[in-house]
């Protein structure tokens, strides 16, 4: 039987057509060629890799995959198993032809078969291969009849690359690329399947002449795709003039090879702009094709991507740009960027392929998302490649990395930039507030190391420190005071005087039931006082921000006598800008980061037209030198003393209150070392213990990433499991429950963000942690009004979601009721 005879699928409709496989495998191949060009890479190994790929599907030349498209039984070993199997059965040959050592041969395989997002696993040993074993004789039963076609393929493939070698790669190289070169045939594998672009063709043509072909056709789909990759622009990304961060990064010398920089500078200082600047030279110099702008939550990552939006066609010709998180789909931003196109000639644009999946975000030009899609590249879960394969090529910018100091993720994007220096990629991290511990460990991730404690300061791994920035020559609101506020009743007294005399105020607790409360209070006073928190709907959440934005953002209006309370939300996501501000005691960094929403913008509002005579970071907590028992925190705060650390809040307590004042930028680094550093002050004893069970937990968590992390060096056969992601987080925490509320119409259960188009039920979802509805007795799932609803779900769907209609009184059930104003609301008995 012909090679040409083993279909690579089955017939698409009505079209008796089967596209044979070794079509489909010279489609990929095709496609690989053209994306693996741009790449630094000799081009006698690169033959070796773009041959591999097109093996990748060797194994649907067998029994057992013809007997699934004709018989429609299903198969003991995948084909993309068995294409392993065929691989190693023909290893002298491929030796023979491409050289390389049997490690180099063996890792390599595995990563060209295992290109559906996890390793092969079949028991077939080490290469070079003895006499067939008894597992490789059972394996290779399933090939049957294809197995001589099959080595017959191998030998033709060889000649289409002649010059394909591994000769000189190195053991080391080879468990390297083995995890870069399944996400690249993944890729290549999706848009070489596409039948937009590679119809099906019935035998004809030899495999030269197809090749060929296939050629043609991969430049236009890979153009079509998003994936062409564009052109970096000569010439400044910003036209006004720069501050002192910004000309540091325009000016500071670059390091050889791949790099990393860490800026460090105050909220508010322009670091992003900064990043921009820094991120432009370096693509400038080749260290980059892209880029992927990483931040903490999905929120920031929505307010990125606007800004990004505007500049990006400024630093790239025609660039693709994409949203990357969970929720993109509802961005409008994201979705008026993919209908609508490019808003200009070099502006930034979204092909409908790569919105089609957040896996495939990660191949744009330029990509916004959330730290956890650049994390899910480290983490042995499904099309982990995919991702890496994605960032290699991008200069990562991670925003907010003290965001990220908790030992789990600190753990995660220690790896992450490990692996991504391997691959070539360089990054920039931005933080306000790193401790200097954290600093030097991100900074031996690239062999780099910084003794300054200056700050502001710009640190490129093994290169220049640039310290000692000259004064920012805007206006400036100077040193912020701090002063404790012993009691809730005296928050609330501060907040409706400032109001009364037309501040814009805001109250930011630790947790959201304590922010309830104080809304309530307020109310009760007469104060008309806006609330938002992070258990809300989506569609009521993005309401709320845009009206907080529309009265106290930087163009806003009306912000005379406004009164907000939040939680940790307004911390990072929102460019906000208050006269007036009370915050619960919280560790320094969180501090820092709420302060600098106070007197934000002093070009737009000067000293002299504010309200109030000075910014005053009023803190609400008990006394740091009165401490009795570890429920020190518990009388003020609420349910906002189990937020955080108590040792290190007292810490936090006792320097900030000590100091009197957050003196911007020069006396952070001060503040964040005599919190975290190792000349902080021991705690109280008896916060001991408390402190005792954190330090356990923070251990706990390392320990638990270092096990869940990907092994650079076992290789992607053995270190990439292809696991769920539910079972591999990339952060730690408590398990959450998705309540999906609605409700009820004449014609049955509506979503509650009811005429908000297709995805009104995912505006229609809150969040909650399960713990917090231990005692809840959510609406029975087995309801008729609710079945008609979630009878079509998936499984996980049903597993994780529970459908809550809502009461017109805002009632879900005994203890929990919704309120468009006040988010999930737990009632208490009393």
């Amino acid at each position: 039987m012909s090679f040409f005879d083993w279909p690579g699928k089955s017939a698409v409709g009505d079209d008796p057509c089967e596209h044979p496989a070794v079509y489909h495998m010279l489609d990929v191949a095709a496609v690989a060629e053209r994306l693996i060009s741009p790449f630094s890479i000799d081009h006698r190994l690169r033959g070796a890799l773009v041959l591999l790929i097109a093996l990748h599907d060797l194994g649907k030349i067998s029994d057992s995959f013809r007997r699934m498209l004709k018989e429609d039984r299903p198969q003991v070993h995948r084909h993309w198993e068995l294409s392993e199997a065929l691989l190693h059965s023909y290893d002298q040959n491929l030796c023979a032809r491409i050289g390389g050592g049997p490690m180099q041969r063996n890792a390599l395989y595995a990563a060209a078969a295992g290109h559906h997002g996890r390793p092969p696993d079949l028991p077939l040993g080490p290469l070079p291969k003895p006499p067939r074993s008894r597992e490789m004789h059972r394996v290779m039963m399933h090939v049957g009849s294809g197995e001589g076609p099959a080595g017959e393929v191998i030998e033709a493939f060889c000649d289409l690359w002649p010059e394909a070698s591994f000769d000189g790669l190195t053991d080391g190289e080879a468990l390297r690329l083995s995890w870069w070169l399944p996400g690249l045939c993944a890729a290549a594998d999706w848009i070489g399947s596409n039948t937009r672009w590679f119809e099906a063709l019935p035998p004809g043509p030899g495999l030269s002449e197809y090749l060929t072909r296939a050629r043609v056709i991969a430049n236009r789909a890979v153009t079509e795709a998003g994936l062409a990759g564009a052109t970096v622009c000569d010439g400044p990304v910003f036209d006004f003039a720069l501050r002192p961060m910004q000309q540091a990064c325009k000016d500071v010398a670059l390091a050889d090879g791949p790099m990393l920089a860490v800026i460090e500078d105050e909220t508010g200082a322009g670091k992003t702009e900064a990043a921009l600047i820094l991120a432009h030279r370096m693509a400038l110099a080749g260290k980059g094709r892209g880029i992927y702008f990483a931040l903490p939550t999905m929120a920031t990552a929505d307010a990125m991507f606007a800004r990004t939006a505007k500049v990006i066609g400024r630093m790239f010709s025609n660039p693709s740009l994409t949203l990357a998180h969970g929720k993109s789909d509802l961005s409008k931003d994201f979705r008026d960027l993919v209908e609508g196109g490019a808003t200009g000639e070099d502006a930034a644009s979204c092909t409908t392929w790569l919105a089609e999946s957040r896996r495939r975000a990660l191949l744009a030009d330029v990509g916004v998302g959330t730290i956890d899609q650049a994390l899910l590249s480290v983490l042995p879960v499904k099309h982990q490649s995919l991702r890496h394969f994605g960032l290699s090529s991008k200069i990562l910018i991670v925003d907010e990395v003290h965001e990220m100091g908790e030992p789990y993720v600190a753990k995660e994007l220690e790896r992450l930039l490990q692996m991504h220096r391997a691959a070539g990629g360089s990054a920039i991290l931005l933080t306000a507030t790193l401790p200097l511990e954290l600093r030097a460990m991100l900074l031996a991730t690239y062999g780099g190391r910084s003794e300054t404690a200056a700050y502001p300061a710009l640190s490129v791994a093994g290169g220049q420190t640039v310290t000692g920035l000259r004064a920012d020559e805007r206006p400036s609101k100077g040193p912020v005071k701090v002063a404790r506020v012993e009691s809730v009743e005296s928050a609330a007294d501060l907040i409706a005087a400032g109001a009364a005399a037309g501040a814009a105020c805001v109250w930011i607790r630790n947790a959201v039931d304590e922010a309830i409360a104080s809304v309530e209070l307020l109310r009760a006073r007469g104060i008309a006082a806006h609330l938002l928190h992070a258990r809300y709907t989506l569609a009521d959440r993005k309401r709320i921000e845009k009206e907080v934005l529309a009265r106290v953002g930087k163009d806003g209006t009306g912000r005379e006598g406004f009164v907000l309370v939040g939680t940790q939300v307004l911390e990072a996501s929102l460019d906000l800008d208050f006269d007036l501000m009370v915050s619960d005691v919280a560790p320094v960094a969180a501090l820092i980061q709420r302060a600098g929403r106070l007197w934000r913008h002093m070009a737009e509002r000067p000293r002299a037209g504010r309200p109030v005579p000075d910014p005053v970071l009023h803190v609400l907590s008990p006394d740091p030198d009165s401490v009795s028992d570890d429920r020190w925190l518990q009388s003020t705060l609420g349910r906002g003393a189990w937020v955080y650390s108590v040792a290190d809040v007292w810490r936090s307590a006792r320097v900030i209150f000590a100091r009197g004042g957050i003196d911007a930028p020069t006396g952070l680094r001060g503040l964040i070392e005599a919190v975290h550093g190792p000349e902080a002050e021991d705690a109280p004893k008896v916060l001991l213990n408390a402190e005792a069970e954190i330090i356990g937990k923070r251990l706990g968590q390392s320990t638990l990433a270092l096990h869940n992390l990907v092994d650079l060096g076992a290789g992607y056969r053995m270190g990439g499991r292809g696991n769920n992601d539910a079972t591999y987080p990339t952060r730690p925490g408590d398990e959450t429950r998705t309540l999906m509320l609605a409700r009820r119409t004449g014609h049955g259960l509506r979503p509650w963000a009811d005429g908000a188009g297709p995805e009104a039920w995912a505006l229609s979802e809150v969040s909650v942690r399960v713990k917090r509805l231990k005692g809840v007795s959510l609406p029975d799932q087995s309801a008729p009004e609710i079945v008609a609803v979630t009878r079509d779900w998936p499984d996980w769907k049903q597993a994780e979601a529970r459908l809550c209609p809502v009461g017109e009184d805002g009632a879900i059930c005994e203890g929990l009721r919704y309120d468009a104003e006040c988010g999930l609301v737990f009632v208490s008995s009393d």
